[in-house]
């Protein structure tokens, strides 16, 4: 098996696509993200990613069937006769070693760079280390003009915020996207860091569908929010006794609450 294998389900020519990343990482909020968007337009599956530099793990499902871990990639034509299509990525893990990152986000950089990318959107959260009751969007982006188109939809930018560096795919996805002379934005929602947060997941697609005007219905993200919601309300009472939240651990330090995936 090579390093990072791309299976492609389906050939397909699309119209000016912009690249969706959101894989696993802080508050799983850029896979929540990413996987109601696919859902909600919806997207077909276009191609699996398979590489050696994911775990050494299958899933199992009920009936006792394996599949290997992978990412996955779908595509969505807009129905509107100037629109663009999207192409969203998302998936079980990221790259486990930073050799596996780069090699992973280099070879899905040059797959959608042949499908005609030159824009790509980053999806991601942003630990505070406290419950967030209602999320910013921070943002990081690969020029000035980015930074001031995504300022008008209420994104956040600031030098402190985002801790001096972006870890993880959705890093890589605007760095290395650079080389293939494309242009981006990382939206990162402020969460926790607890746990699971579709409140910040919400909030950072409500930035996405402004900036790629697309009209999806927030419903049933929102009911998982109002649930997560009411688990924060009380990881807030047991702070308030001095208690610890529940399954956390201790808060993290400040220097470690840059964005990690």
């Amino acid at each position: 098996m090579e390093d990072v294998v791309i299976r492609t389900l389906e050939k397909v020519e699309l119209r000016r696509p912009v690249l969706v990343e959101g894989l696993p990482g802080v508050g799983n909020v850029g896979k929540l993200a990413a996987d109601y968007l696919k859902e909600q337009l919806p997207a077909k599956p276009l191609a699996t990613i398979f590489s050696k530099f994911f775990p050494p793990q299958v899933y199992v499902n009920e009936e006792g069937i394996v599949r290997l871990v992978s990412n996955d990639l779908g595509y969505w034509r807009s129905p509107k006769a100037n629109g663009r299509d999207l192409l969203v990525l998302g998936g079980d893990y990221q790259g486990i070693s930073p050799e596996g990152q780069y090699e992973i986000t280099e070879r899905l950089l040059e797959y959608c760079a042949a499908l005609g990318v030159t824009e790509v959107f980053t999806l991601a959260g942003f630990a505070q280390g406290k419950i967030v009751e209602t999320p910013r969007v921070l943002g990081a982006a690969t020029s000035p003009a980015r930074v001031e188109a995504m300022k008008k939809h209420g994104v956040v930018f600031s030098r402190n915020d985002p801790g001096g560096g972006l870890i993880g795919a959705s890093g890589l996805f605007l760095g290395l996207g650079r080389l293939f002379q494309m242009e981006g934005v990382c939206l990162m929602g402020e969460t926790s860091g607890y746990f699971v947060d579709p409140r910040s997941a919400e909030a950072v697609l409500k930035v996405l569908v402004r900036a790629l005007d697309l009209d999806i219905d927030f419903t049933a993200l929102e009911a998982k929010a109002q649930e997560i919601d009411r688990i924060a309300h009380k990881v807030q009472e047991s702070e308030a006794r001095g208690g610890e939240v529940p399954g956390s651990g201790p808060a993290p330090s400040r220097d470690d609450l840059g964005y990690i995936g």
